[in-house]
């Protein structure tokens, strides 16, 4: 396998990265992690023990991935975002001692297929962002983000919907949008759970 890694960057032996990726300067990357094809690992970030990271990822500067996170092809992540994974964080228990690896359970942060990230932002695990969705800068998801989805804010609220392409779809009428990028077409319908909540496909 052909890939680059930079002198100051730190990757386990049981690390796995695929053809074409470039882990960049001080970036840490630990046992058991997996890395697709194509990916770019920034500057100072961290890919925590175990992570799962599809093809053409790209992390940026000091992103910091905790397992048991999973990303899958396509997502991008923006510079100083943190993927969580502890419920209930403690350096010590009750008792006042330094807790270890072992007495927390680790609950992971899934990425799907093509989402982005923006810089600073959180998503506090347990939590899924759906496919091609966008969490904006600075946003803190702590409910799952469906397909296409635009949320911003704290914590995050859904504002609109994107494409693929990510540029903000104009809606129109019966239920449509529209991509003003690539003229793609949208469709709104109900979840179908019960909830209030739509969800947001492809036509065709």
């Amino acid at each position: 396998m052909s890939h680059r890694i930079l002198p100051s960057a730190q990757v386990d032996p049981g690390a796995e990265l695929g053809d074409g990726t470039t882990v960049w300067d001080l970036a840490q990357i630990r046992e058991g992690a997996r890395l697709g094809a194509g990916c770019i690992v920034g500057r100072g970030a961290y890919v925590g023990a175990g992570v799962r990271i599809g093809d053409n990822v790209k992390l940026q500067n000091h992103a910091l991935v905790y397992e048991p996170a999973v990303l899958e092809d396509g997502v991008f992540v923006g510079p100083a975002v943190v993927l969580t994974n502890d419920r209930e964080p403690r350096s010590v228990d009750p008792d006042g001692r330094l807790k270890r690896g072992d007495d927390w359970e680790a609950v992971g942060v899934h990425v799907a297929e093509g989402a982005s990230l923006g810089a600073r932002s959180v998503c506090v695990a347990p939590v899924r962002v759906g496919r091609w969705a966008m969490v904006a800068a600075g946003a803190v998801v702590t409910r799952d983000v469906p397909d296409f989805a635009l949320v911003a804010g704290v914590p995050a609220r859904r504002i609109g919907w994107v494409g693929k392409a990510g540029a903000r779809l104009t809606e129109r009428s019966g239920g449509t949008w529209e991509c003003p990028r690539t003229g793609e077409i949208y469709v709104e319908a109900p979840a179908g759970d019960g909830s209030e909540s739509t969800v947001l496909t492809e036509k065709g």
